[in-house]
């Protein structure tokens, strides 16, 4: 059976009941909100033979980069085998075979493909949009959306969600101005698009408007945080505005509730404990037993090696807790990674490996080692993916590398180049003032 929605796609295998628990999912998806795996469930019992059904189970659980889930996407596409299926769903097909591969890149040209015949397909631009985060492909990130949107207009169903993709896209690609007027907009359509909130964040955090960002995250909590699996990124934004302000015991009280309050174990919500965390073990905080929660979730993941993004930040955590045996397992890992051919393999190999010899570096005080490593990956670092703001670390951890070995030149020189967009932040003006004795003893 063929029925089509509302964007005028057909659906092989669909009823008019499974459509409707899968539009459910897709709007759940696109906020990142309540239980989009319920709703594809639903809809897939409906109709057994509904192809997008299982194609979109198969995303939920590949676009997580959790461990434990790629077996279920395996058992999607498996699903699938046998199925009628048009040139549009064979296309989504393909491209959750290439991510079950490892070829995330390949993955995100077939969805390039699909979006171009069919770019009301919102479930293509999401997923390729997702994989562009992965890959680092900042351009796609932008351009993949801006493709597809005269085929749009304000009335059709998930319009909000295709202007926060492109919100988030022109922000990584530095058109403040157009992200946050895109990411206001997809907003005020649907005030629980998650990623459109958090576009107009990034936005914020890159231009270092620390009161304006904290104005926006606190101005309507309820809406992108209540039954939300996107919440814990979303409140971890918040505590870098006020981890700015240099407000210690407000971004503590952040990551003790909301953040890490739960004790998530999924991944994304791990890395931003690690992240956050990070941070302030690099101002010298006091994190008591915090470093040790959070390593405890990591320590049954982080020998995964599907994306290197998720080892660095599980380092990160395992140097804090002082778990060197844990930080050697991780880099064993890596190097079996090493020998494969997937995009994992360039991840690891390009910035992933020498990022976590950096940490478990500067864990040990080798901070000449540090810099030595982390200097050449700055200006790639966007190849194992992650945003603009979660790759800040990169920096930070080098400025207060180069501050500890005493290479006060280079640490002058990294503070200073942050002045233009960072000048009046505080956390930049102490950075500076610790310089300046450096800089009169040469």
């Amino acid at each position: 059976m063929i029925i089509h929605d509302d964007l005028n796609l057909s659906y092989s295998g669909a009823s008019a009941e499974s459509l409707g628990h899968f539009r459910r999912a897709l709007h759940q998806f696109q906020c990142y909100i309540e239980d989009p795996v319920a709703s594809v469930d639903a809809a897939i019992k409906a109709s057994p033979e509904f192809v997008m059904g299982h194609i979109l189970k198969a995303y939920l659980h590949l676009l997580g980069t959790e461990p434990a889930a790629i077996p279920v996407a395996r058992g999607c596409l498996a699903a699938t085998v046998g199925m009628p299926a048009n040139a549009r769903e064979r296309g989504h097909i393909d491209a959750v075979a290439q991510m079950l591969d490892g070829q995330w890149r390949r993955a995100g040209r077939l969805l390039e493909d699909v979006s171009i015949d069919h770019p009301r397909d919102i479930l293509a631009l999401q997923a390729g949009h997702l994989a562009d985060f992965y890959v680092g492909n900042t351009r796609m990130l932008r351009d993949r959306i801006a493709r597809a949107l005269p085929a749009w207009s304000p009335d059709l169903p998930g319009y909000h969600a295709l202007l926060g993709m492109h919100a988030f896209g022109l922000e990584e690609n530095a058109d403040y101005a157009r992200a946050e007027a895109q990411g206001r907009a997809a907003v005020e359509l649907e005030p629980r698009d998650g990623w459109a909130q958090h576009a107009v964040a990034h936005v914020m955090e890159m231009q270092c408007r620390t009161p304006d960002g904290i104005a926006w995250m606190r101005a309507n909590p309820a809406a992108w945080s209540t039954d939300s699996f996107f919440k814990v990124h979303l409140w971890w934004h918040l505590a870098l505005f006020h981890l700015e302000l240099g407000e210690i015991d407000e971004v503590l009280a952040l990551f003790d509730g909301p953040i890490h309050g739960e004790r998530s174990t999924m991944v994304l919500d791990m890395i931003d404990a690690s992240a956050l965390l990070w941070r302030l073990h690099l101002r010298g905080v006091d994190l008591g037993q915090r470093w040790s929660t959070v390593a405890d979730g990591w320590q049954p993941l982080a020998t995964a090696g599907n994306y290197a993004f998720n080892d660095v930040h599980a380092v990160m955590a395992f140097v804090g807790a002082r778990r060197p045996d844990a930080i050697a397992e991780v880099l064993q890992t890596q190097e079996a990674v090493l020998l494969g051919n997937d995009d994992n393999e360039a991840f690891t190999r390009e910035v992933g490996h020498p990022l976590t010899l950096a940490l478990k570096a500067f864990g040990q005080g080798a901070y000449d080692d540090t810099v030595r490593l982390l200097r050449p990956l700055r200006e790639i670092a966007h190849r194992f993916g992650g945003s603009h703001a979660q790759r800040d670390l990169l920096d930070l951890t080098l400025i207060e590398a180069a501050l500890r070995a005493g290479q006060h030149n280079l640490a002058t020189a990294l503070c200073a180049e942050r002045q233009p967009s960072r000048g009046h932040s505080p956390l930049t003006r102490q950075l500076l003032r610790r310089c300046e004795p450096l800089s009169l003893a040469a």
